[in-house]
């Protein structure tokens, strides 16, 4: 069954359909009429409101951002995305991304290739991480596209049954389809013409930014007892992408 999109949703659309980006001259006008002061609060406000959806991975929608936060500064609203953005790479050694840009969603990326940060190879202390690195372990291994039914046959040898209440985890296909999807580190897409209807799984736009795909293969690799090396074709891909991501990085 297809979901309906709630009213409130509805009417938070049709707000930032109406909210037109402000202009340079507008944002300098807007500017003169505030001091330093109230520019800092408001972004320190915005700031806040990011870090509080980040701990549960929630992308952050423009819409929401003006009504809830930024309110009477939506005027000088480019400039506070700035000046937050600044903050964020700066101080958090985060990245503010606009990952939808149709629909002005934003979403804090962490590189774990980052030195300074502990990589989630050497972290197993968070269970959702590491249940979340098998899907993308298993989805990378099986060229970026794999059937559901696979995914929850790993976890069963893994003793997680989608089916049966996880005590770690909770509702494990939940987690799998619903949170894990929000949060954009999967994709859950509807595979066509199959009846009973069938879905398969894809790396989601966030973890394309910010999961390692040799951190991946490292992972794997600790978990069937390999050296990343003997996947001989999925290692130079990893290879390459590392380089690549490590190439846009110093060019930012």
């Amino acid at each position: 069954m297809q979901r309906q999109p709630s009213s409130s949703g509805t009417q938070e659309d049709n707000e930032d359909s109406m909210f037109t980006q402000p202009s340079t001259s507008q944002v300098q006008r807007g500017l003169e009429k505030l001091t330093p002061a109230q520019v800092d609060q408001k972004t320190s406000e915005v700031i806040q409101y990011f870090l509080v959806k980040d701990q549960k991975k929630v992308p952050v929608r423009r819409a929401d951002l003006v009504k809830h936060v930024v309110k009477d500064y939506r005027n000088i609203y480019p400039e506070i995305i700035k000046r937050a953005a600044r903050t964020f790479e700066q101080v958090f050694g985060l990245k503010l991304v606009e990952i939808d840009p149709k629909n002005h969603t934003y979403i804090l990326i962490n590189n774990l290739e980052a030195a300074d940060k502990p990589s989630p190879v050497e972290c197993p202390a968070n269970p959702k991480l590491g249940l979340l690195f098998v899907i993308l372990g298993v989805t990378f291994m099986k060229g970026g596209v794999v059937r559901e039914n696979v995914i929850w046959n790993t976890l069963k040898k893994l003793r997680v049954d989608s089916g049966e209440k996880h005590d770690e985890f909770g509702d494990v296909k939940r987690l799998v389809t619903e949170e894990f999807v929000r949060q954009r580190y999967l994709e859950y897409v509807r595979i066509p013409h199959t009846e009973p209807m069938e879905h398969e799984f894809r790396w989601g736009q966030r973890a394309d930014m910010e999961v390692s795909k040799a951190k991946i293969l490292e992972f794997m690799g600790q978990l069937h007892e390999q050296e990343p090396q003997s996947w001989t074709q999925l290692y130079r891909e990893a290879q390459a992408s590392s380089s690549s991501s490590n190439s846009s990085s110093s060019q930012r």
